[in-house]
């Protein structure tokens, strides 16, 4: 076995919900299959404990919303110290990534050298992955030292909001209403308002 893909100190298999194993897969091996050919680079998932797990796939409402997103924040960030990317792939772990909406760190980070507790601020766009958002991925962030998350509900336009980040998780995190004003504690600049960006609640 490839000891650059899968180093010694990963077990070779994971464990599914209905207690059946399953293969495990490292980042190395992931990348080598997308290099082949084998997986499509359009291929939506997030590797998580060695499992790739399907994302689900984005509505309309979950796009009308990071669309408007999209468009108040890159100005923003326009002649400041925070860079912005969206949809990347964060790597953070040796069988573990995550594909996160909008991905805010300082701009003296290189974009290779962005890690969960280097960034200022982390956002989701959830429709049908809302729980998925707020269970799993808040569990991994917290446990990462991401010090904000956000998950934002683009049926309801509820944003939950998770900061002070502990290895057991966040904890209870506040939610905020369409109508509240959204400000980062690490980056005021941010701050937003859903509503004023032209956004109703889904009928």
């Amino acid at each position: 076995m490839n000891e650059h893909f899968r180093p010694n100190r990963l077990p070779n298999t994971t464990q599914a919900a209905e207690g059946l194993p399953r293969r495990r897969w490292t980042v190395a091996e992931i990348k080598a299959m997308v290099a082949q050919g084998i997986i499509l680079e359009d291929e939506r998932f997030e590797l998580i404990g060695g499992e790739a797990v399907p994302m689900s796939p984005k509505g309309a409402r979950h796009e009308l919303v990071k669309k408007a997103l999209q468009k108040h924040w890159f100005p923003l960030i326009v002649g400041s110290d925070i860079d912005l990317i969206t949809e990347t792939t964060l790597y953070i772990g040796a069988d573990e990534f995550r594909e996160p909406d909008f991905l805010f760190w300082p701009l003296a980070v290189p974009i290779e050298e962005v890690t969960a507790a280097a960034a200022l601020l982390i956002v989701e766009v959830a429709d049908t992955s809302l729980r998925y958002d707020l269970q799993t991925k808040a569990l991994t962030y917290a446990k990462l030292g991401l010090r904000e998350y956000w998950v934002i509900d683009a049926v309801s336009l509820v944003t939950t909001i998770h900061r002070d980040p502990g290895t057991n998780g966040y904890p209870p995190p506040r939610k905020a209403g369409p109508d509240e004003v959204l400000e980062p504690l690490l980056a005021p600049r941010l701050a937003v308002r859903l509503t004023d960006l032209g956004l109703t609640l889904a009928r």
